[in-house]
């Protein structure tokens, strides 16, 4: 095992600490790369990095294939073996390795507390000698994991919680977390795609389903928008004639901010004022968490990687469902069918720009 030096400092593992469970460091991730045949890696590598890797090695990452085009070439070209940890499959077997879910229910509870820090009120009732303060109203729009995540985080504050997700199976889910279920009739055949997530509707869809959401996210002091459709610009959900019924002082953290945004008006990387509301488009959630995040990372890559070897030895069977999913490249040839598997905004290649938080780009083991 060789990592790169300073990898693990964000997260407040030291290059000494790596060297006690006999790990070997590089000093750099040129130096990493001349002296590995396998590399796990958070993101994918730009341009220039992959140039570096070795050809026949094999590269473990969150690529996001359908964004990353030139990439894919570049690696097969390589003759690089590719793996993206984005496509593991929502299965029984490969729940220990699903990366979007471990970052994702981080997102959601990350957002509440944006969310919470942005808002100029309580969130929840208190009865003071001073007068009785109502509890802060809280809209979350996606019901997949992160959505979730954000409405135990926002209930457990003492926030009254509302949740709208098109797929109308996750209303018991919403129900047993103590939210409130906002039911927008859709034809069941239309909500949900094949692999279980939701998926692209119409432009007149999207439309009708604003003109409904409109009323609940005006009376909401907080929302958080977790909705994506697998490698597809996120849908619009929020527009600006709905934040102009807002009130004042209101909030909006937008989890799709990295794939353009479930609101009209997100600036990635930001938190701006429309007309007295603020929206946060900040990205990589994760990496605010790192030490959880790197714990839970490491699970989901190592029962991955684990579930190739045999004997000391990588030897991937094309047989395995997990394997087949997310094979991209290999002996020159490039597997992925440009057929959009889930992805849901986890650890994003934007740079962050928030002042206070410091993330470290280092992270190849």
């Amino acid at each position: 095992m060789i990592v790169e030096s300073g990898a693990g400092m964000a997260a407040h593992f030291s290059d000494e600490e790596y060297r006690s469970c006999g790990a070997i460091i590089a000093d750099d991730a040129e130096s990493l790369y001349r002296q590995t045949n396998v590399i796990l890696k958070v993101r994918a590598p730009d341009a220039e990095e992959a140039g570096l890797i070795q050809p026949e090695s094999t590269l473990i990452c969150i690529l996001e294939p359908w964004n990353k085009r030139d990439l894919v070439r570049q690696l097969a070209e390589r003759s690089v073996r590719t793996f993206a940890l984005d496509l593991v499959p929502r299965t029984s077997r490969a729940q220990s390795m699903d990366v979007l879910s471990a970052m994702a229910g981080i997102s959601g509870y990350r957002a509440v507390l944006s969310g919470a820090m942005a808002l100029p009120r309580y969130f929840p009732m208190l009865m003071t000698a001073a007068g009785t303060i109502h509890p802060a109203r809280v809209l979350v729009i996606g019901a997949g994991v992160a959505g979730l995540m954000a409405i135990a985080t926002a209930r457990r504050l003492g926030a009254v919680v509302e949740a709208y997700d098109l797929r109308p199976e996750v209303r018991e889910q919403v129900e047993s977390l103590g939210a409130d279920f906002i039911d927008i009739p859709v034809p069941e055949t239309d909500a949900t795609g094949s692999s279980g997530y939701a998926k692209a509707q119409s432009d007149a869809f999207y439309a009708a389903q604003r003109q409904h959401l409109s009323d609940c996210v005006a009376r909401a002091d907080l929302v958080i928008t977790t909705a994506a459709v697998p490698g597809k610009p996120a849908p619009k959900l929020i527009d600006q004639e709905t934040i102009h019924r807002m009130k004042r002082g209101s909030v909006i953290v937008d989890l799709a901010a990295d794939r353009g945004g479930n609101v009209e008006g997100t600036v990635l990387n930001r938190k701006v004022d429309v007309d007295g509301v603020t929206l946060v488009g900040h990205v990589n959630h994760p990496a605010r968490v790192p030490v959880h995040a790197s714990q839970l990372l490491t699970r989901n890559i190592t029962g991955f990687l684990l579930n190739m070897t045999k004997e000391g030895q990588l030897v991937p069977d094309r047989d395995d469902d997990i394997v087949a999913a997310t094979l991209i490249t290999s002996e020159g040839r490039i597997f992925f069918d440009d057929d959009p598997k889930p992805s849901a905004g986890v650890a994003s290649t934007q740079e962050n720009n928030e002042p206070d938080i410091n993330i470290k780009e280092k992270d190849t083991v």
